[in-house]
């Protein structure tokens, strides 16, 4: 309901509802292009996802390599994959997050805001 008891314009809301979708779409495709890192140990091991959260390199310092101790690498690689995601989900925030707010607060599915 407008204030004053008119009616909505549902032309408007139609053109404003599609151009949020495009603005959607175009801040989701470059969230797919920019890649964030994340790092472990000290930058031993490196991270780097897309905004979107998809895994595209692993760099690992050939000191992080010790054949007797594994459990550590692996757990380096853990740790720099999960800084990595939270740097993806903070851009996320910051590209996606003004668009939500538009959209009522609701959020978006999918995304942890």
């Amino acid at each position: 309901m407008i204030p004053g008891g008119g009616q909505p314009n549902m032309q408007q809301l139609l053109q404003q509802a599609q151009k949020m979708q495009q603005d959607l779409a175009q801040a989701q495709e470059e969230l797919a292009q920019t890649e964030v890192d994340g790092q472990a140990g000290g930058g031993l091991v490196t991270a780097t996802v897309t905004g979107a959260g998809e895994l595209r390199a692993l760099k690992i310092d050939p000191k992080a390599v010790d054949p007797e101790d594994t459990e550590t690498l692996a757990d380096l690689v853990v740790a720099a994959v999960q800084a990595a995601n939270e740097n993806a989900q903070t851009l996320q925030q910051e590209k996606l997050g003004p668009l939500a707010q538009g959209l009522g607060g609701g959020g978006i599915p999918g995304l942890p805001f």
